[in-house]
C-alpha cells in the first residue's frame, strides 16, 4: 500500500520536499523496516492475545503416549495455543503495509500464508476446543483428520505452483532446476514437473515446520534463521545487477520477496519474545503451518527448492526422523513381530530429551545447527 502510494505520487512529493521517501521503494529497505516493524507489533499485540487465548480457555494439553515425556513436559499444560495468529497477523499487515501489492509473486505468498494459516487454526480449534471424542469415548486431541488437512494443504499448493508457472512460464530461469555449488549445472522442467516439486516443497515444509514445533522456541527461531537465508536469496535474485555479478540467475519480480522474508524474520523474533522457555504462548498449526508453506513459497520463487534441503537442514531432519521410525517399526513388526523404534522418540527433538538433553540445550543447538547451515547455504553463492 505505502508502496505504491509512493511510486505513485514519487515526482509530487518531491516537489513538496518528501523525495527521501524514494528510499521505501528499495527492497533491502523495505525488508529491514518489515522485521523492525514485525517484531514492534508482535511485542505489542502479542500480551494482548496471550491474555485473550487464555480467557478463551484455549491451552494445550500435551499427551505424547509416553510417561516420561509426559512428565517432562506437564509444566506446559494449559499454556495458550493458536498463538500463531499473532505470527500471520503481522506478517499480513506488514506485507500489506510496504510490500508491492501489485507484486504478483506477493500475492501468492500472502494467500499461501492465510490460507496454510487457516488450515492450522481450525485445526488447532477443534484439538483445543471441540475435542473430538474416539469410538470408545476418550477425549482425544485430534483436530482435523490427517486425509483432510493433506488434501487442503495439497489443493493450495497445486493452484500456487499453476499459477507460478502460467506467470513466468516465457521466462527460462523460472522454467529451470538449479542444483546447488553449480553455476552451469541446470535442468529445464516441463511444466507438470514444476508443478509435482512445487507442491512436494510447499506440503513437504509446511508439514516438516509443524512437526519442528514441539519445543519452547525450537520452531520460531529456526524459521528466523531459515528466513535470514532466503532474504539474501531473493535479494541477489531479484537484482540482476547483482546476480549477473555472482553468476546467479535473475528473476524479475522476486526482489519483493525480500520483504515477505524480512516480515518473517521479525514475527519469528517477536513471538519468540514470548515463546522462548518457559513459553507463555505456543505457535500451534496455526503458525507452523503458514510458516512452512511461506518458506516453500519462498524457495519456488527463487527457485533454490535444492538449496532448501541444506538450509532448512533442521526440518529435514525433523521429517525424515518421523518416516525411519515409522518405517522402521512397521518393518521389525513385520520381520519379528514385535516392532522396534531407531530412535528413542521421534520428531528428533524427543529423542534427545530422552537422552537426558535439557529443552534449552536441545533448543539452541539446534539453532546453531540451522544458523550453520544458512551460512553454508550463503556462502555457496560465491562457491559457484
Amino acid at each position: 500500500m505505502l508502496y505504491l502510494l509512493i511510486q505513485a505520487n514519487l515526482d509530487a512529493l518531491t516537489d513538496a520536499g518528501f523525495g527521501f521517501l524514494r528510499v521505501f521503494l528499495f527492497p533491502t529497505f523495505q525488508a529491514a523496516v518489515a522485521a523492525a516493524l514485525c517484531f514492534a507489533l508482535s511485542l505489542a499485540i502479542g500480551p494482548l492475545m496471550i491474555r485473550w487465548l487464555r480467557a478463551k480457555k484455549i491451552g494445550d494439553n500435551p499427551e505424547f503416549d509416553n510417561e516420561s515425556l509426559n512428565t517432562l513436559m506437564a509444566a506446559k499444560r494449559d499454556t495458550p495455543t493458536m498463538g500463531g495468529l499473532l505470527i500471520v497477523g503481522v506478517i499480513a499487515l506488514t506485507t500489506l503495509l510496504l510490500a508491492d501489492l501489485s507484486n504478483f509473486y506477493v500475492q501468492m505468498a500472502l494467500i499461501a500464508l492465510l490460507w496454510l494459516g487457516g488450515i492450522g487454526a481450525v485445526d488447532d480449534y477443534l484439538k483445543l476446543t471441540a475435542k473430538r471424542r474416539a469410538a470408545e469415548g476418550k477425549v482425544t486431541r485430534d483436530g482435523l483428520r490427517s486425509k483432510e488437512k493433506l488434501l487442503l494443504q495439497v489443493g493450495i499448493a497445486v493452484l500456487l505452483a499453476v499459477f507460478t508457472w502460467r506467470y513466468g512460464k516465457n521466462i527460462d530461469e523460472v522454467r529451470t532446476l538449479y542444483v546447488p555449488f553449480f553455476k552451469d549445472f541446470a535442468l529445464p522442467l516441463a511444466s507438470w514437473v514444476f508443478v509435482v516439486i512445487a507442491t512436494l516443497v510447499i506440503v513437504g515444509t509446511s508439514n516438516a515446520v509443524n512437526l519442528t514445533d514441539g519445543l519452547d522456541g525450537l520452531a520460531a527461531g529456526t524459521c528466523g534463521i531459515v528466513a535470514f537465508a532466503f532474504l539474501v536469496l531473493a535479494f541477489i535474485v531479484g537484482d540482476a545487477e547483482t546476480a549477473g555479478a555472482l553468476l546467479f540467475h535473475h528473476i524479475p519480480a522476486a526482489s519483493q520477496m525480500t520483504v515477505l522474508a524480512g516480515a518473517m524474520i521479525g514475527a519469528c523474533l517477536g513471538f519468540l519474545w514470548f515463546n522462548c522457555s518457559p513459553a507463555q504462548v505456543f505457535m500451534g498449526d496455526t503458525g507452523s503451518l503458514a510458516l512452512g508453506g511461506l518458506i516453500g513459497y519462498l524457495a519456488i520463487v527463487v527457485r533454490q527448492e535444492l538449496m532448501l534441503i541444506l538450509i532448512g537442514g533442521i526440518f529435514v531432519a525433523e521429517a525424515l526422523s518421523v518416516i525411519l521410525q515409522v518405517n522402521y517399526f512397521k518393518l521389525t513388526r513385520w520381520k519379528t513381530g514385535e516392532g522396534q523404534r531407531l530412535f528413542r522418540m521421534a520428531p528428533i527433538h524427543h529423542h534427545f530429551q530422552k537422552l537426558g538433553w535439557t529443552e534449552t540445550q536441545v533448543v539452541v543447538r539446534f539453532w546453531l545447527i540451522a544458523a550453520m547451515l544458512a551460512a553454508m547455504a550463503v556462502a555457496t553463492v560465491k562457491l559457484r
